[in-house]
């Protein structure tokens, strides 16, 4: 059972359930429980100037190479230590902004917590924020340790066995978030392809207007009631289309081991060839 962030405490915020505008977080900034968390591989464009108050998180603080596989979940323990550690506990509502993809690992990984409630990602980011005309600071403030209790989700994180046993399952649909020359390269069998960039637009880039979206996961075969598998190289890409499958609302899990893991195992059947 999900253990969530109250559905009634995020409508008072007046928040959408996973995105948020720059002009909805400058005037939620100081709400109790708000928190901006920037991140990213490394410090240099938080360091530059951050929104003020947010807390930075290496990306390498929550994926681990496992069995040669990179891009990885650490342990539940781990996790929950790491994001305590810059103030993220059960009453927060953490606004994730930073690198797209090091931005969506974390909106997925909080998911894997069993948080699916307590966690948006910031629209254009850091850039949307600045052209928007709102300050960023360079002074970093002390996190106030969260208390976070984990409540993991394993069925979102699906296995190579499991992929193998659901290629031809109905309802079961496979998006390809990797460029469509990396998908006619080759990739799993029946799976669809919407690379993960064509889901924004624009300079800052910002998320399509839903009703794009919807149009553009139609196009790939996905149905109303189908179930969404992500995956990728190596659970990145993966993870930012994850989070716009959420977004449209369908029931969404990930391959993380992606074809980093598929493309190594004896027998796994690919497909190659341009999307249809």
């Amino acid at each position: 059972m999900l253990t969530v962030l109250p559905l009634l405490a995020a409508a008072l915020l007046g928040a959408d359930t996973v995105l948020v505008s720059p002009a909805w977080l400058s005037a939620h900034l100081d709400d109790p429980g708000v928190l901006v968390v920037h991140v990213d591989r490394n410090r240099t464009a938080y360091d530059a100037g951050h929104i003020t108050g947010s807390q930075f998180l290496p990306l390498s603080s929550i994926i681990v190479e496992r069995d040669g596989v990179p891009n990885e979940l650490p342990s539940v323990a781990t996790l929950d230590s790491v994001l305590e550690s810059v103030g993220i506990g059960d009453d927060t509502r953490v606004i994730i902004t930073g690198d797209p993809l090091s931005a969506a690992r974390l909106f997925f990984t909080l998911d894997y917590l069993g948080h699916p409630y307590q966690a948006a990602l910031l629209d254009g980011g850091k850039e949307m924020w600045v052209e928007g005309g709102w300050p960023v600071d360079t002074a970093t403030v002390p996190a106030r340790r969260g208390t976070l209790t984990p409540d993991p989700q394993p069925e979102l994180v699906v296995s190579a066995e499991w992929v193998k046993d659901h290629l031809k399952t109905k309802g079961v649909v496979f998006l390809d978030a990797r460029p469509a020359s990396d998908y006619a390269a080759g990739h799993i069998p029946g799976a669809r392809n919407i690379f993960w960039k064509t889901t924004m637009d624009g300079s800052p880039p910002v998320l399509l207007e839903r009703g794009r979206l919807q149009v553009m996961f139609r196009g790939a075969g996905v149905g109303t009631d189908d179930q969404v598998v992500t995956y990728c190289r190596s659970g990145m890409q993966a993870s930012y289309l994850y989070f716009v499958a959420r977004y449209l609302g369908y029931e969404t899990k990930m391959y993380d081991g992606s074809m980093a893991e598929w493309t190594g195992m004896p027998g796994a059947p690919i497909e190659s060839g341009a999307a249809e």
